[in-house]
């Protein structure tokens, strides 16, 4: 099944196969690491903002670090089986280094995309050379379900690499080699542990060894909005997804996404959504039968009418 990440990746193993064998609804998964996914049987939605999208088998999906909504829907009787691949910057970049060296294989990221520059996940169709790719993971991960074999794992990532960065430009790759960045890993990691923390920005600011002013800079250049704004839309959106996945009362939902009372809440809810977190929630469970009958082949589904 679908996890929480912890903090520290050193003995966390590269490549990992989740199974839902019943469809268990809306999950909270928080990386803290990059992430390149393949679904291998059934179909799995993620909820981005006021969209839910569909990822099927033969399409790639990629997570940056933080915090993802994904749904993953058994077919057929079947179990839901997803092939995850996890990276830090440290590790892309001494594969991309081993392939410059070795192979002499230069590698550019001319890929200019205002649709995925500033998303946490993106959706492409995977080449046949990386689903057979995925296939073969697959077999590995079955044979060798009992321990891990590290260097196994390493030529896997240097595998699944060498096929993204071959590839076309697109967004995968260049999302992919946009994360070689450690200063930028640790950024956002500082900022996505503190998101439902009250801290105030400046401990944030010297959390990430910046002046104010450069915090708040760094944070707009990653982030496209300034740190106040951006920190309520997440926990807004977080809190969303609690009230259509979960029996939580408007006061615990509240608190949990750290606001500093239940009126204050309805109110921010409402000035954004413009309806109420009860009004949300009952127009949401009255439509709910609807949603989940449309076609899996329609992309985006707007979750505010």
């Amino acid at each position: 099944m679908l996890h929480f990440e912890t903090a520290s990746h050193a003995e966390e193993p590269t490549i990992v196969k989740y199974v839902e064998k019943t469809h268990t609804g809306i999950e909270t998964i928080n990386l803290s690491r990059y992430a390149i996914a393949y679904i291998i049987r059934g179909r799995q939605y993620i909820y981005d903002g006021d969209r839910r999208r569909s990822v099927g088998r033969g399409e790639l999906l990629y997570l940056g670090i933080g915090r993802h909504y994904l749904e993953s829907v058994p077919e057929n009787g079947q179990p839901f089986e997803q092939i995850f691949i996890y990276y830090t910057p440290q590790e892309l970049q001494r594969v991309l280094m081993h392939l410059n060296v070795t192979y002499r294989l230069t590698i550019r990221n001319n890929h200019l995309c205002e649709k995925c520059r500033n998303s946490s996940s993106v959706i492409a169709d995977a080449a046949p050379a990386i689903r057979n790719f995925f296939l073969n993971a697959n077999n590995y991960l079955r044979d060798h379900i009992a321990h891990r074999d590290e260097t196994a794992e390493n030529i896997k990532m240097t595998e699944m690499v060498y096929l993204i960065v071959t590839q076309d430009e697109g967004c995968i790759r260049s999302r992919l080699l946009g994360s070689v960045d450690t200063a930028q890993e640790n950024f956002e990691q500082v900022i996505f542990d503190h998101l439902f923390r009250a801290v105030p920005i400046e401990e944030l600011a010297e959390k990430t060894n910046r002046s104010l002013t450069s915090f708040k800079k760094e944070f707009r250049r990653h982030f496209n909005a300034p740190p106040h704004k951006w920190f309520v839309k997440q926990r807004l959106v977080h809190s969303r997804l609690l009230l259509i996945s979960t029996n939580k009362s408007i006061s615990e939902i509240g608190n949990e996404c750290s606001f500093p009372n239940t009126s204050h809440y309805i109110k921010l809810f409402k000035r954004a959504y413009k309806v109420t977190p009860a009004a949300y929630r009952n127009a949401h469970l009255g439509n709910s039968q609807a949603v989940s009958s449309e076609s899996s082949e329609q992309v985006v589904v707007e979750l505010v009418s």
